[in-house]
């Protein structure tokens, strides 16, 4: 060990003494320090006033470090004892002297000293802090209800003018700030953790998918319960007058400044009360929100809200990197594994050629009468170059490295037209569209029987809605009602007992079938005036005779059965 403490290495600290005790941490050798210092405090926490040497080396075998020799304990013992860190105080042992020689023999007793050991606490209290993940306390929030109506009720007790206790009312004021304390802290230092899951800090990847779905219904419990009893909180929060605030804080401060010294006992009642006065309005600020801001306890819930969705989407993140990843790195990778495991070097040559094809010459483009003449010399793999026939280049393709000619830039063509002709295609089809619906408005329920002749788009769109209506009746149903995808047309059909046979007549063929009560309602257009519709009329039954109507290929009128 070559650590050597430095006079005045820490300044002074406003005058109040110096961090001496914490310089070990800055040395290579600070581990060493930090095991022996803990040794050390775990003998006094057993009340062991003096420790020896051999004591911290039986110590240091088993915190589970590695293997220390008593010769270099001895040494971080006496470094930590020096003045300017002060960590340790040094004192002889005198209880084995049994010889005149022992005298001449250093031993040495040690015992943590103050500053030693209020700096110990420190770093026991840091490693503490980092290692906690928090946690999202549901029965944090319980308590809270619990002695909140406790509260209340005092409150308005004593408003009511009746007898309060004063002890009971202080200590549940007391329990209401450590629980409300530990539910704020825990649920900061567990947000902060989750996020470090999130972004995989410090996080074990197997660990976190072994764990996500608990993770995620924790978070999903913790929701609902924030949710719930926040809003109960936040209605007995409302319900405490101003007035039972303030006489609640007296109370406490009366408490608290009871045993105050002589002299001091006003200014430290009126010290406390306005402590207990600014707990209770961050009490308030974190579970109701107001106009101008939202709530601690909205804004958790909000955070919370928000992590599920990001946990399932590392956790898809981390399916597809187990996956196999698909970028150029590891592709070499593999095609590097690949080579490794070919037994000769002719095989490796061939898997060069096979995998980036660099060897031929594919960049250099060959003419066809090139070609022709290494097909009449019936060349073979392994013809040298100077013996087959010469590759001709053009002197263009030599000064540029392209047979192109660059000329001119292509104009760009106008479109103007092109656009025009679209839209009044559409403009044609969508008018097209809208006179048809319009032409099969019923006005009210009408049996087919009475639609007559319609015109091809007419009948195109009214035989999918007469389609998609039968679909849905069924064999079994009497009525159905079917809307159309854009909501504008309703169509309801209804079926006629012993109703005849029915006869559609379209430029494209005929229709017949049993005739049922149709309804064709639309949602923007006006009904057109429909006149009263006649007896159906039954036609004949003929059998199909050719393609389906609205065809352009269809050869002559056919009929068609619904």
């Amino acid at each position: 060990m070559t650590d050597q403490p430095t006079e005045n290495a820490t300044p002074a600290a406003d005058g109040q003494g110096s961090y001496g005790p914490f310089a070990y941490l800055a040395t290579p050798t600070g581990p060493l320090y930090r095991r022996v210092m803990r040794a050390l405090m775990a003998q006094k926490e057993r009340f062991t006033v003096h420790v020896r040497p051999e004591e911290v080396v039986e110590a240091l075998r088993t915190d589970g470090g590695a293997r220390v020799p008593e010769e270099a304990v001895a040494e971080a013992l006496e470094r930590l004892a020096q003045p300017s860190w002060g960590n340790v105080l040094a004192f002889p042992d005198s209880s084995r002297v049994t010889a005149l020689e022992d005298f001449y023999r250093r031993r040495m007793l040690y015992q943590l000293s103050r500053e030693g050991e209020a700096a110990e606490r420190a770093l026991a209290q840091y490693d503490a802090a980092l290692g906690t993940r928090g946690a999202l306390q549901s029965v944090a929030l319980e308590d809270i209800v619990v002695l909140l109506t406790r509260l209340r009720d005092t409150a308005l007790a004593h408003a009511a003018g009746e007898g309060v206790d004063t002890a009971v009312t202080h200590q549940a004021l007391r329990s209401l700030r450590e629980r409300f304390t530990e539910l704020a802290e825990n649920a900061v230092a567990f947000m902060g953790s989750m996020q470090r899951t999130i972004d995989l800090h410090d996080a074990d990847v197997e660990a976190f998918l072994a764990y996500k779905e608990e993770l995620i219904a924790y978070l999903e419990r913790f929701i609902h319960d924030l949710l719930t009893r926040g809003a109960a909180i936040s209605g007995l929060l409302a319900e405490i007058p101003e007035a039972g605030v303030a006489f609640l804080a007296a109370t406490a401060a009366e408490r608290e400044s009871a045993d105050a010294a002589p002299g001091e006992a006003a200014d430290a009642r009126e010290a406390v009360r306005r402590t207990w006065l600014r707990q209770w309005s961050g009490l308030t600020e974190w579970f109701v929100s107001t106009p101008a801001r939202e709530s601690e306890a909205k804004l958790l819930r909000a955070r919370a809200r928000a992590a599920i969705p990001a946990l399932l989407a590392v956790v898809r993140a981390l399916h597809e990197r187990a996956g196999g990843r698909t970028d150029r790195s590891e592709d070499f990778l593999t095609l590097a594994t690949w080579f490794a495991a070919l037994p000769t070097d002719g095989d490796r040559h061939r898997l060069w050629r096979s995998a980036f094809a660099l060897t031929p010459v594919r960049h250099l483009s060959v003419t066809p009468a090139t070609e022709e003449a290494w097909a009449a010399a019936e060349l073979g793999n392994a013809t040298p170059w100077e013996q087959a026939p010469a590759l001709e280049i053009s002197p263009q393709l030599r000064r540029s490295g392209s047979y192109e000619r660059r000329g001119k830039a292509v104009r760009v063509a106008d479109r103007t037209e092109g656009k025009r002709l679209l839209a009044d295609r559409a403009r044609h089809e969508s008018e097209q569209t809208a006179a048809a619906r319009s032409r099969i408005l019923t006005g009210g329920p009408r049996p087919l029987s009475s639609f007559g002749e319609l015109d091809p788009e007419a009948f195109r769109l009214f035989l999918g809605l007469l389609g998609d209506a039968l679909a849905a009746m069924g064999p079994t149903a009497d009525t159905s009602q079917v809307h159309t995808s854009d909501g504008e047309l309703t169509v309801t059909l209804t079926r006629i007992p012993g109703a005849a046979t029915m006869v559609l007549t379209t430029p494209d063929g005929r229709l017949s079938g049993p005739d049922h009560l149709v309804d064709i309602a639309s949602a923007t257009l006006p009904g057109p005036e429909v006149e009263a519709p006649p007896e159906p009329v039954a036609g004949p039954a003929d059998p199909v005779a050719g393609p389906a109507p609205g065809r352009e290929d269809s050869p002559a009128p056919a009929e068609v059965y619904a």
